[in-house]
């Protein structure tokens, strides 16, 4: 069985396809409930087609707003009903009255709380807004951090946790770019995005740093269509927002959106 479902994922998937499967099977037999922490939009996809095998199983994602990227999930027996089921999420808030607070970036904030010692996965969404920081934490995480985030990247900070009501989300800001392309392969396409020669791009993609919509993609041919979303570890992320039509040379004009 476990081989069957291996094929539809890549190699590196094959430790959260088993974890996703033993939460689907339990609350199949089980009759378990799990709430997971934060998962990103490929394990949430991983786990919704693991939960769409099992006819005695659903499943809800919720991430605090409407628009999540990151979401928890709970899994259950089918005769459960989940609409009103606490996803266990609070909204933890960062200010300071230190000037150097306003050059704080998204990264920032994200390494001061793996510094913390705290998983990736109990944080959600992160929302660099005028002002400060609106963070989503799971609520077993939330007095923890609440209490230990005193420093952002030697700024000095204060935190307040608050109801998922007051959470103030950021405008996504992203930097248009128009590319004239030979082909959409994702080698030349993220080269040219983010000015690296053809030769450097092959290095991370081979070594699996490189993911199309979430899922690590090692094939530097592959070709990214309109909708994509890419990301380059240690380089950031875009989408390729629009093809825009071929030129009387027979190049490809792709409109790109480099999030900030």
């Amino acid at each position: 069985m476990m081989k069957d479902i291996y094929g539809h994922f890549h190699q590196d998937e094959h430790h959260f396809v088993d974890k996703a499967w033993d939460w689907v099977e339990r609350a199949a037999q089980q009759h378990a409930v799990k709430l997971t922490d934060f998962l990103d939009p490929r394990q949430a996809f991983i786990l919704n087609s693991l939960v769409n095998r099992h006819p005695d199983v659903h499943c809800r994602l919720d991430g605090g707003y409407e628009a999540a990227e990151r979401k928890r999930a709970i899994i259950a027996p089918d005769y459960r009903s989940l609409d009103s089921e606490d996803m266990a999420m609070a909204v933890l808030a960062v200010s300071s009255g230190d000037g150097k607070f306003l050059t704080l970036e998204h990264g920032d904030y994200m390494g001061a709380i793996l510094g913390l010692g705290m998983k990736r996965d109990k944080v959600g969404d992160i929302h660099v807004i005028e002002g400060g920081c609106h963070f989503l934490v799971t609520q077993d995480a939330a007095d923890y951090l609440h209490l230990n985030l005193s420093q952002v990247h030697r700024v000095h900070v204060q935190t307040e946790l608050l109801p998922l009501d007051k959470l103030e989300v950021a405008q996504v800001q992203l930097e248009e770019l128009h590319l004239s392309v030979a082909s959409m392969r994702m080698d030349g396409i993220v080269s040219d995005v983010f000015r690296l020669s053809r030769a450097k791009v092959l290095i991370p993609i081979q070594a699996g740093r490189c993911r199309v919509n979430w899922k690590v993609e090692e094939d530097p041919s592959k070709p990214l269509k309109e909708g994509d979303m890419i990301s380059l570890q240690g380089f950031g992320r875009f989408k390729v927002l629009e093809v825009e039509g071929v030129s009387k040379k027979g190049r490809i004009r792709v409109k790109i959106g480099k999030f900030a």
